[in-house]
């Protein structure tokens, strides 16, 4: 019998057992996996899960950096029709233990790195029928070693679940402006046709693709990974960026096909190994989560013969929906790009008409391979669609008369450091929770390296006194590193408008490039 629509590795086993899967970079010897091993391995985990109870729709959560098992956990979860969800590893465990309280997974995959933060998250919590496993170091109380379950041999009788085009794949978190990260839900019918898009815009049989985005991302698990799972191409894991090692493995992996952020790409280039490094065997690199410099563009031209695409995406739609040609990288410097193919994109003023060319307005997208909402968070579904299907992105952007895309300004106050969404009003709630604090706005400024880092900007209390450390340390005991802002800085009185809501351009324009 021919496995389900869901099972991917399941039918890439069929189709090319011998074929190269998957190399985990991270292991002491770089861990190298067929179709058919990668399947075995899948259903292993998946027969074992199972007898944890896990069936259709329970979620299964991991928290670990990248490397094999999370891949091992997403397609064990599409054999059973359950939901994989990746933590952020980077946020504080107090946040994740929200997010484990709001979606109530059976299992909890955990890595080394974060055994302390596991114990300070079930302290003293109730979680009825959570089962833990633990990949590698050492066990908590009760925990299942990972190992040793894929040692179980699997029932004769293990059949796949039916999975419909409709049923959640995953939930990937995508930033809020305020209080819980949403949980995007992603069906099997948005991976079936944003791989669709993936292949006609980009992959090839035989691609070789370098993955250091992190697996807890939509960029790191749907850009290219489970694609080119499905195409029958080779993916090589990283366990977390490091520029001279990525240098290495192009060469090294025969890597065809790469994606990162712009501030990866400069790390890169600054790199001790950037002269050395043999990146010939590269088809093109991508680029994506913020602008990329044309001097960087033109730095990798020159120096390696490598060409860019760069791309737009987002958690609840694709994530492939605009691409920018490598022939279009200077000509069109600035823009997204055109949409993918079986996404229709569209500009719409607040009348809810269509925008002509050069007119700025909310960036709106259709298609299929839109998401399926956001997990127990309707209110939050319908405002981000409207009647007529059209996902409303938040986005200001216009286009141009040839139908290329430029986004203008971006989700309310949010900026982008180092390709990670950073929402302000959060980091905001946090800083309100110190005494001194009278009045806050988090805003982003230029950085070098980061491309923008936070600036916090306060007001204290009368008879109160803070120092900017002392505000630093506090958000970090409360918020993942990469949003405590860079640096803060006081003011007697932050600039108002008549409805009582502090003016974030005018203070941009206050504080200049800080």
């Amino acid at each position: 019998m021919m496995t389900g629509i869901g099972d991917y590795l399941g039918r890439r086993a069929v189709y090319s057992p011998n074929d190269p899967a998957f190399v985990d970079s991270s292991k002491a010897e770089p861990m190298r996996l067929t179709f058919a091993e990668a399947n075995d391995r899948a259903r292993r985990l998946a027969s074992a899960l199972r007898s944890f109870g896990v069936g259709k729709g329970d979620r299964v959560a991991i928290l670990a950096r990248d490397g094999i098992e999370h891949l091992d956990t997403f397609f064990a979860c599409c054999k059973l029709g359950a939901i994989h969800v990746p933590f952020n590893w980077r946020l504080h465990w107090r946040e994740n233990l929200e997010i484990l309280k709001a979606v109530e997974p059976k299992v909890l995959l955990f890595g080394g790195d974060f055994t302390e933060a596991l114990k300070e998250m079930i302290s003293g919590e109730s979680l009825p029928g959570l089962h833990l496993i633990h990949l590698d170091g050492e066990p908590v109380a009760g925990s299942h070693s990972f190992n040793s379950l894929l040692k179980i041999p699997v029932p004769p009788d293990f059949r796949p679940e039916e999975v419909q085009p409709e049923d959640i794949a995953a939930l990937i978190f995508t930033g809020g402006t305020t209080g819980l990260p949403k949980a995007t839900q992603i069906s099997h019918r948005q991976i079936g046709w944003n791989t669709l898009n993936t292949v006609i815009h980009d992959l090839r049989h035989g691609d070789r693709y370098l993955n250091v985005l992190p697996l807890f991302h939509t960029g790191g698990l749907f850009v290219y990974t489970v694609p080119l799972a499905i195409l029958g191409g080779t993916t090589v894991l990283m366990k977390q960026f490091d520029a001279d090692r990525a240098l290495e493995l192009f060469s090294a992996e025969r890597v065809t096909v790469f994606a990162g952020v712009p501030t990866m790409f400069q790390m890169m280039a600054a790199a001790p190994g950037w002269a050395a490094a043999d990146l010939s065997t590269l088809r093109f690199c991508t680029s994506g989560g913020a602008p990329l410099p044309v001097t960087l563009v033109e730095t990798y031209r020159a120096a390696k013969g490598v060409c860019f695409k760069q791309g737009f995406g987002m958690t609840e739609f694709g994530p492939g929906v605009f691409a920018l040609a490598p022939e279009d990288a200077v000509r069109k410097a600035g823009s997204i790009g055109r949409p993918n193919f079986f996404v229709e994109a569209a500009i719409m003023d607040e009348s809810g008409a269509f925008a002509p060319p050069d007119t700025a307005g909310e960036l709106v997208l259709r298609g299929p391979s839109g998401s399926a909402g956001y997990f127990n968070n309707d209110h939050a579904t319908r405002a981000a669609m409207d009647d007529a299907g059209w996902f409303h992105t938040g986005d200001i952007a216009r286009h141009d008369a040839e139908g290329y895309f430029f986004i203008v300004d971006r989700k309310k106050d949010m900026f982008i450091s180092g390709g990670e969404n950073v929402y302000p009003a959060e980091i905001e709630q946090a800083l309100h929770g110190h005494s001194s604090v009278a009045m806050c706005a988090v805003i982003g400024i230029p950085d070098a390296k980061w491309g923008e880092v936070g600036l916090a900007c306060v007001t204290l209390r009368s008879g109160t006194a803070a120092t900017e450390a002392e505000l630093i340390a506090f958000l970090r005991e409360r918020l993942a590193a990469y949003k405590v802002p860079k640096s803060v800085r006081f003011f007697d009185t932050l600039p108002m408008s008549a409805a009582g809501k502090i003016l974030k351009r005018e203070l941009q324009a206050m504080v200049g490039g800080a």
